[in-house]
């Protein structure tokens, strides 16, 4: 599977449009802000529908208090800030006063991940799926790429339920064609391979893959699996995966404690134990800097992934000879 990682697209702003197309179709859905909504691009939602649009200033507990309410009047509201306040600063609000009655409230977190780039470490979001899919009734999902986020916004619409949805600040690359259907039970098998399986979600699935495709080139042969549902996790496919190659690797663009390589290993203790190595931020906070050097130096960019995958799979194959 190769992708033009040369022609990349605002997530954020399909994110925005998905909205608008939402709010012509569905007069119950609601968006709220924190003040941000020219970074969120909630602002095309705004422009088009101000009647049902709210910005709660720089007051996230109150945005996501405001929320749990409007979802108890039969609304659907779509709440977004940056990740790193979205989840942080609200975590009480979204724990009490969403997932505890179980409100049909939607968080999107934009801004996850190191990718925030300059605006440096109090800004990057490395806990937050930590964090929400550790509440009960929190569904948690983190798509890939533009459609990956407009079939999840639909999907979040559609379906009753506490929901986190994560997208980071930068443009991404198309990895889904046309054909795409987000599958919420389902993870998606990119590429077939017998010596590790490696999951991702998010920026870093287009990093795997170049790295992947790489050492496809060289030999070595390697299952792919995209996982944008955190919680619940598809078991039935990971386990599937994990019993032809016996060993996994993850990859996020968030810490490794918590997250999706927790969410896997977790999994894997309980029904198939393997060897697992989590590949993302080791229990350390970001720092300011562009967003492909932040990559990079924390090990996340396709030509680092491709040296770390790589050793990886040279060591297991000494131990499996």
């Amino acid at each position: 599977m190769i992708i033009n990682k040369n022609e990349r697209k605002s997530i954020r702003s399909a994110f925005g449009k998905t909205l608008a197309e939402l709010g012509r179709k569905n007069p119950n859905i609601v968006v709220l802000d924190a003040d941000l909504s020219c970074s969120t691009q909630t602002q095309i939602f705004a422009k088009e529908f101000p009647d049902r649009f709210f910005n709660c200033g720089i007051a996230e507990q109150d945005m996501i208090s405001t929320a749990a309410g409007l979802a108890s009047a039969g609304k659907i509201p779509f709440a977004a800030t940056f990740a790193m306040f979205a989840t942080g600063r609200t975590y009480d609000q979204i724990r009490n006063s969403v997932c505890y009655p179980e409100f049909n409230v939607k968080i999107v977190g934009t801004h996850g991940g190191i990718t925030v780039g300059e605006d440096g470490a109090t800004h990057q979001a490395l806990e937050d799926v930590s964090l929400m899919r550790s509440i009960p009734n929190m569904t948690v999902i983190v798509p890939s790429d533009c459609r990956e986020c407009e079939q999840t916004i639909k999907f979040a619409a559609e379906n009753y339920g506490p929901m986190y949805i994560r997208i980071p600040r930068t443009n991404v690359c198309d990895i889904f064609d046309e054909n795409y259907e987000f599958d919420f039970c389902k993870a998606n098998v990119l590429e077939e391979g017998s010596e590790v399986t490696v999951i991702s979600n998010g920026e870093t699935l287009a990093e795997v893959i170049e790295a992947c495709e790489n050492l496809k080139q060289k030999g070595y042969s390697i299952q792919i699996i995209s996982l944008p549902v955190v919680k619940p996790l598809d078991v039935a496919t990971i386990i599937e995966s994990v019993k032809k190659t016996n060993f996994v690797i993850t990859v996020e663009n968030h810490s490794i404690i918590g997250g999706l390589g927790s969410a896997v290993c977790e999994l894997l203790a309980e029904y198939y134990p393997v060897p697992v190595h989590r590949i993302g931020l080791n229990d350390t906070f970001g720092q300011s800097g562009r967003w492909d050097n932040l990559l990079d130096y924390y090990g996340l960019s396709a030509e680092k992934l491709e040296i770390t995958i790589k050793k990886y799979i040279d060591k297991y194959r000494l131990i499996r000879n």
